[in-house]
């Protein structure tokens, strides 16, 4: 049987030089192709493929945010996130967020695609070269600040920690300036941030944005 594969990256160059490596595998096949994260969770939902690999530093919507939505409307989707970050707060995001798999760019390789059939075989995989007992942390009492905002919300956070106005956050978002500017007071709060420096910093933290 062959494993279904939507590759997801904003980088033409990374997109072809791993696709030619899953199709390289008589039991991987490349179905979709997708350049940010929303366009990920459309072509997910229209070719509904049995694995998603996705970057996770992608426009309009992170591989994390996109890994959510994906489960969320078709479990037997897996999803492999793809990341240059090691950090015990990424990995535990995309994990609770439902994604199956974290596998660093460090090792793509033939690591991707033990990713891939580990997952479509329904067990979870994590990039061997993260620090030991990185398990054992993942799920700790200690409640994850992101872990209380909706996905709206989170939306908006990225947004305007990469500087977006309130007017451009609405447009993008389909939502009027004033719920625009109610979400981001609720954010504050629920933060307990004081102003926009302060949420830029949050979010770096936390890997909402990256730090480039």
């Amino acid at each position: 049987m062959t494993i279904r594969v939507l590759l997801a990256d904003d980088h033409r160059v990374i997109t072809d030089g791993l696709r030619a490596m899953i199709d390289g595998h008589e039991d991987l096949k490349v179905v979709a192709i997708a350049t940010n994260g929303a366009e990920a969770v459309r072509r997910a939902r229209d070719t509904k493929p049995d694995v998603v690999v996705i970057d996770q530093a992608m426009p309009e919507m992170n591989g994390t945010e996109a890994a959510q939505l994906i489960r969320s409307r078709r479990e037997e989707t897996r999803v492999v996130i793809l990341s240059m970050h090691s950090s015990t707060e990424y990995v535990k995001r995309a994990l609770r967020a439902g994604a199956n798999g974290y596998v660093l760019k460090a090792s793509a390789g033939d690591e991707l695609v033990a990713a891939i059939r580990a997952v479509h075989n329904g067990r979870r995989y994590l990039s061997a070269t993260l620090a030991d007992g990185l398990l054992d942390r993942l799920f700790d009492d200690e409640e994850d600040p992101v872990s209380r905002l909706s996905i709206r919300e989170r939306q908006v956070l990225k947004l305007l920690a990469e500087g977006h106005p309130v007017v451009r956050i609405a447009e993008k978002l389909s939502l009027g300036r004033k719920t625009v500017e109610t979400y981001r007071e609720r954010l504050m709060e629920k933060l307990q941030l004081t102003d926009l420096p302060a949420l830029v910093k949050f979010a770096l933290k936390q890997g909402i944005i990256p730090l480039e």
